[in-house]
């Protein structure tokens, strides 16, 4: 299970980079802009459903507390993503950009390198613990764990 959460983490990885390319794309797009960001927006939510699908398997996973946690966090910065995008809207409500807007929505861009760098960490610590024997994972049943009081004493 281990395993295979390390893979779904990788995936949101990965996602997460085709995010980055889809975002330039529809900046560069001569489209409209609600055209030209479709995909990107798409692929946004399905980011966000990995991300909870993430959380889930982590927890079934027996994954640590902080993992468990950062895959949450994903989910939650995931969420902030288009909240941002509507805040920075608001600001151009008139259809025109404002610096204010544009200083907003680059927080966006800010969101989503944060999630970039905490699923990398996530999927770096969870590809260490699938590597990792199952017997040494918490100590159980290695021989140093028994050798840490001492040598037994008889009673006499």
């Amino acid at each position: 299970m281990r395993k295979a959460f390390a893979g779904l983490a990788a995936l949101l990885l990965v996602v997460i980079v085709v995010q980055f390319f889809l975002a330039a794309s529809g900046a560069f797009d001569s489209a409209p802009l609600d055209e030209a960001f479709r995909p990107h927006r798409a692929l946004g939510f399905g980011t966000v459903l990995l991300a909870v699908v993430l959380t889930v398997v982590a927890a079934l996973a027996k994954m640590p507390g902080r993992i468990i946690g950062l895959s949450g966090l994903v989910a939650g910065l995931g969420i902030l993503q288009p909240v941002i995008a509507v805040i920075a809207r608001a600001f151009g409500d008139s259809g025109d950009t404002t610096a204010a807007g544009q200083l907003v929505f680059g927080l966006h861009a800010v969101n989503g390198l944060a999630m970039a760098i905490v699923v990398h960490s996530i999927f770096r610590q969870s590809r260490e613990l699938a590597a990792t024997p199952p017997t040494t994972r918490a100590g159980v049943g290695s021989p140093a764990a028994g050798s840490a009081a001492g040598p037994a004493r008889s009673a006499s």
